[in-house]
């Protein structure tokens, strides 16, 4: 027979060949990929900080999109010691979730909830304890697992973050907020230390890009995008009612739409092949929503802009499943799903919570509860309102408050300010809950007029003086400055 007298090299590749062929059937177009590292080139690792700033489960949607992109990165190679999860995780076993145990971020999705590290849960969510793993400080933490990102010169950062937010603000579970400034000092800090190479950032939140406008340096190697930017909301999607709807058995939002929109990508595209411009783009093609009646939101992008030419593996890591992915197999089903905004998506879980209702007493009980929320946002708007034209006439007074900076100029000259205003009106008029947060540039612009201390007592204390602010306390967990 002919073969035989072929090279003996040639029959061993041969017989090596069958026998790596059913394994690469059985495991359809998988390649296999050293965990944790990025190319035979770059020895650097990767880390990840995933933060869910809410609780409560008619915020379902922020924790399931940080545990849909804990399961991203894990498939992608990252090791859980290099992931560090702040979440709540109050809401697999939620007594209002249909499927105990199990967190899904798709109308069609499986459960992310599972294996997800329980880093920083419950009173350990804090602004403190972000600013610590981010910088490396073990030190400094309070509770929770002590990791934190002890990453090297050479080492690259990613960073996601999804909550609700305003002017110069993101959420936490627990207070102090996020405020602007202290998050860039962190970064500034990190940096100084040479602890990374290059960073990226994702940021879902309402007004989420008036955290880096004119504070963010192009020089620091870090990349960002936003959700939305400096004075517009961002947008829940997957809710009850729209197109496409959750399972019957949910009756909350599911996921937010910048949010789903970048994991999606990553989650069906060749991360090898793809890079940090190309989801830029279609994230920001996507968010925009032009085909819905709702405006959508303007994805922005922050820092250093060369890393946008970038591969997206090197931040996120490589899914061997997607390695025959093409860069349009996405197209055909990247449409932009039914929204709602991130403030409203709220009183949407109560409201569709209510319908479901059988029982009177709870129905009442929950037509109670929308109706105190409803009234409190009218109280925080009105009195908002009230205290500007207290302090700056009823002409100006308006106008001032929403007067909004160029893009190039921080929202506030005086940060320190702004918290010590908000804790003011706080005291007077009860708590900004997550619906006042979009009235911080209201706050900020109370600074950059030379408003004093006294003055904004004055006018808050004449605001809301008759008010019973006791339900709205700002010692309710999450949102006092």
């Amino acid at each position: 027979m002919a073969w035989f007298r072929a090279p003996v090299w040639v029959i061993c590749f041969a017989f090596l060949f069958a026998l790596a062929m059913p394994r690469a059937f059985a495991e359809g177009t998988r390649m296999p990929m050293k965990e944790d590292s990025t190319d035979e080139f770059d020895s650097s690792t990767r880390w990840a900080v995933l933060v869910a700033g809410s609780s409560d489960y008619g915020n379902y949607r922020h924790q399931a999109d940080v545990c849909h992109a804990y399961q991203l990165l894990r498939k992608g190679g990252l090791k859980d010691e290099n992931i560090v999860v702040l979440m709540y995780d109050d809401l697999a076993n939620s007594s209002l979730n249909p499927r105990p145990g199990v967190i899904i971020n798709n109308p069609k999705g499986e459960d992310v909830y599972a294996g997800v590290p329980k880093d920083y849960t419950g009173d350990y969510v804090t602004a403190k304890n972000l600013y610590a793993v981010i910088l490396g400080n073990k030190s400094a933490i309070k509770g929770g697992s002590g990791k934190v990102v002890n990453s090297k010169p050479n080492d690259r950062i990613f960073i996601y973050y999804t909550d609700h937010g305003g002017p110069g603000v993101l959420g936490m579970p627990n207070g102090p907020l996020v405020y602007a400034k202290d998050f860039i000092d962190v970064l500034k800090k990190k940096h100084k230390s040479n602890g990374y190479k290059e960073m990226v950032i994702y940021v879902e939140s309402c007004e989420s890009g008036s955290l880096f406008e004119g504070l963010l340096p192009n020089n620091l190697s870090i990349y960002v995008t936003t959700a939305s930017n400096s004075v517009e909301s961002s947008w829940g999607t997957y809710c009850p009612g729209m197109d496409p709807p959750p399972p019957p058995e949910y009756h909350t939002c599911l996921g937010d739409l910048y949010s789903v929109s970048w994991m999606e990508d990553s989650d069906n595209h060749n991360r090898r092949n793809e890079t940090v411009k190309e989801q830029y783009k279609r994230v920001k093609a996507r968010a925009l929503n032009l085909k819905d009646r709702h405006p959508g939101s303007h994805v922005m992008e922050y820092g250093t802009t060369t890393i946008r030419n970038e591969k997206l593996y090197l931040y996120q890591g490589f899914d061997p499943f997607n390695y025959n992915a093409s860069k349009k197999s996405l197209q055909s089903s990247f449409i932009t799903p039914e929204v709602v905004t991130q403030r409203d998506a709220d009183l949407l879980f109560m409201w569709k919570m209510y319908e479901r209702l059988d029982n009177r007493s709870k129905k009442e009980e929950t037509l109670k509860e929308i109706t105190e929320t409803l009234n409190h946002r009218l109280h925080l708007d009105n009195s908002v309102d009230f205290i500007g034209k207290l302090i700056f006439g009823a002409v100006k007074g308006p106008s001032i408050l929403a007067a909004v900076r160029p893009s190039d100029v921080p929202l506030v000259d005086d940060w320190n300010c702004l918290k010590v205003m908000v804790r003011v009106f706080e005291s007077h008029c009860g708590s900004l809950t997550q619906y006042g947060m979009k009235h911080m540039r209201a706050f900020a612009n109370i600074c950059n007029n030379g408003i004093s201390k006294e003055a904004m007592e004055d006018a808050c204390s004449t605001a809301c003086g008759g008010y019973n602010s006791e339900k709205w306390s700002p010692l309710r967990r999450g949102y006092s400055a």
